[in-house]
C-alpha cells in the first residue's frame, strides 16, 4: 500500500511537471524561466534545491555520530553559500543577463576559462546527482522490503524526474519545487512533533543530545582539527558560489530585488529547518536504543527510515516517504538540469556557434537525457559510498577552480585572463597533490588548492602579461557597474 502511494506520488509530480512545460518556447524559458518568477518562488526552488537526500539522511547521521561540528558542511556551509550569494553576487550577475553561470566566464576571460570552468562545475555535479540517485534507489529497496533492487531502484527515480524535466526545464523544475516544499516542510514538522511525543517529550530529546555533546559545533583548540574544520566549512559555502543551479535562481527571478532576496530568505530557511532531521534521529535513541546502536554501527542512514517504518504509524510512514521524495526529487531535477544547459551554451555551441534557437533547445533536452544516463551508471558504480560524502566530496573541484576566477572577476578590476588561468591550474594542481600526497593529511587540500588558486590570480594578473586579456566590456564588471545589455542576452549569444 504504502509502495503504491509513493508510485501514484511520482505520477502527481510527473503531471504537474508536463503541466509547467507548456510554457517553455525557447532556451531562455528552459534554462532560467524566461527571468518570470516571483520571490516566493525564487524563495521556494531555492530552498527545495539545496534541501536533498544529504540533509534527510546523510546529515542526520553525521550529526548522530559527531554533534554539530560533524555537519559543519552541510547544512551550515551549504546555507551559507545561498546567503552569500544573494549578499555579494545576486545584484551583480542578475544585471549581467547572461543564460548561465560560465557565459560570465567567457565575458570576463574569453573562451578558454570559458570552457575550463564549464567542464569543472559539470563534473561537481556527478557527485550531488548521484547522491539523490542513491537515495532514490534506498528508498524503492525499503518501500518494497528488498524486491526492488537499489539499482533497479535508481532507475526508477531517474525516468521519473526525467519524464518532466526533460521537457520542461527550470519551469517544471520550479512548480514542482513550489508543491513538493510544501509536502516537505509539513511532513517534516509533523513527523517532528510525533516523535517528540514518543519520546517524551522534547526537552528530553534535547537533554540526551545535549548529554552526548551533539550541539558542541566548534572544534578542539588544536592547529589541525580548526583547519580542517574551517576547510570543511568553506567547502559548500564557497565551493557552491559557482554552480549553474544556484546561477539559475538568481536569473530566473523576475526582479533583480528578488533574486538577493530570495536567495537570502532560501538559505536562511534551509539552515533553519535543517535542525529537524536531527531532531528526529536524536529522538531515535530514546524511542528505539537498542536498534540505533545497532544501526549506527552498520549504516547510520537507515536510522531515520527505520525509525518511521518500524516504530510510527502508516500515516507517519506515508508523510516521510512523502517528504524524502520531495527532497530528492527536487534536489535531483535541478541538478540534472543545471550541467545540461551548461554543456549546450559552453560547450556545444562553440563547435556550432550560429544554430537557431529551436535547434539550441532540443540539444539542451538530449544533453538531460545523456546527463541522466552518465549519472545513473556513476550513481550504480559508487553504490555503497554514503550520501554525505558524495555530497560534499562534489563541491571541492569548483572550490578549487572556479570560485577564485568569479570573485576576483567581480571584485578586482586587475584581475586578466592570464591571472584566471594560473588561479584555474594551480588551484586544481595543489588540491590534487594534497589529495595523493603525505602533507594533505596535515593540511586540508581544498584550502590548500583555494589559497595557491589566489596566489595564481594575483601573480598572473599582475605580472607582464603573456596571454591577451579577453574582458570583452570593462564597464560591466568594474564593482557597482550599471545594468548592461552587450553581448549574451537571455535568449543565447
Amino acid at each position: 500500500m504504502l509502495l503504491s502511494l509513493v508510485i501514484a506520488y511520482l505520477f502527481v509530480t510527473i503531471g504537474v511537471g508536463l503541466w509547467a512545460a507548456r510554457r517553455v518556447k525557447n532556451t531562455a524559458d528552459f534554462a532560467i524561466a524566461g527571468r518570470n518568477l516571483p520571490l516566493f518562488m525564487i524563495i521556494t526552488t531555492t530552498f527545495a534545491t539545496w534541501f536533498g537526500s544529504e540533509i534527510v539522511l546523510g546529515v542526520p547521521a553525521k550529526f548522530i555520530e559527531g554533534g554539530l561540528r560533524n555537519v559543519v558542511e552541510d547544512p551550515f556551509g551549504a546555507g551559507m553559500c545561498l546567503i552569500l550569494v544573494g549578499m555579494f553576487f545576486a545584484a551583480k550577475l542578475y544585471r549581467m543577463n547572461l543564460l548561465t553561470i560560465s557565459d560570465y566566464y567567457r565575458k570576463r576571460y574569453g573562451s578558454a576559462v570559458e570552457i575550463i570552468c564549464s567542464l569543472i562545475i559539470m563534473l561537481s555535479y556527478l557527485g550531488w546527482v548521484s547522491a539523490q540517485v542513491t537515495a532514490l534507489g534506498l528508498v524503492f529497496n525499503l518501500l518494497s522490503g528488498g524486491a526492488i533492487s537499489i539499482a533497479m531502484g535508481m532507475v526508477i527515480g531517474v525516468v521519473s524526474i526525467l519524464a518532466y524535466t526533460l521537457f520542461g526545464g527550470m519551469w517544471s523544475v520550479a512548480v514542482t519545487d513550489f508543491v513538493q516544499m510544501i509536502i516537505l516542510v509539513v511532513g517534516l514538522l509533523v513527523l517532528a512533533f510525533f516523535a517528540s511525543d514518543m519520546a517524551g517529550g522534547a526537552g528530553k530529546v534535547i537533554d540526551l543530545a545535549t548529554s552526548r555533546d551533539l550541539f558542541q559545533f566548534w572544534p578542539e583548540p588544536s592547529w589541525h582539527d580548526m583547519v580542517f574544520f574551517f576547510a570543511a566549512a568553506i567547502t559548500m559555502m564557497l565551493g557552491s558560489i559557482p554552480q549553474q543551479d544556484v546561477f539559475q535562481r538568481v536569473m530566473s527571478a523576475n526582479t533583480e530585488k528578488s533574486a538577493v532576496r530570495g536567495t537570502i530568505i532560501g538559505g536562511s530557511a534551509y539552515i533553519l529547518f535543517a535542525f529537524v532531521p536531527m531532531f528526529l534521529v536524536a529522538s531515535a535513541l530514546i524511542i528505539m536504543p537498542e536498534a540505533t546502536a545497532n544501526l549506527l554501527k552498520d549504516d547510520p542512514q537507515k536510522v531515520l527510515p527505520t525509525l518511521v517504518m518500524e516504530k510510527m504509524p502508516f500515516v507517519m510512514q506515508v508523510l516521510f516517504f512523502g517528504a524524502l521524495l520531495s527532497a530528492i526529487k527536487s534536489c535531483a531535477s535541478a541538478t540534472l538540469l543545471a550541467p545540461s544547459v551548461t554543456f549546450t551554451e559552453n560547450i556545444w555551441r562553440q563547435f556550432r556557434p550560429k544554430v537557431s534557437d529551436r535547434e539550441n533547445l532540443k540539444t539542451m533536452r538530449i544533453s538531460v537525457l545523456v546527463f541522466s544516463a552518465c549519472v545513473l551508471a556513476y550513481s550504480i558504480r559508487m553504490q555503497g559510498t554514503p550520501i554525505y560524502e558524495l555530497v560534499s566530496g562534489a563541491y571541492q573541484v569548483p572550490l578549487v577552480g572556479a570560485f577564485v576566477p568569479l570573485v576576483m572577476g567581480l571584485y578586482w578590476k586587475r584581475a586578466t585572463t592570464q591571472g584566471a588561468l594560473l588561479a584555474v591550474f594551480l588551484g586544481i594542481g595543489v588540491w590534487l597533490a594534497g589529495l595523493n600526497m603525505a602533507w594533505g593529511a596535515a593540511f586540508p587540500a581544498q584550502l590548500a588548492g583555494v589559497l595557491a588558486a589566489f596566489s595564481g590570480m594575483a601573480v598572473g594578473s599582475l605580472a607582464p602579461q603573456r596571454i591577451r586579456n579577453q574582458k570583452t566590456d570593462v564597464q560591466a564588471f568594474v564593482p557597482d557597474a550599471s545594468p548592461v545589455a552587450t553581448g549574451t542576452t537571455v535568449a543565447g549569444r
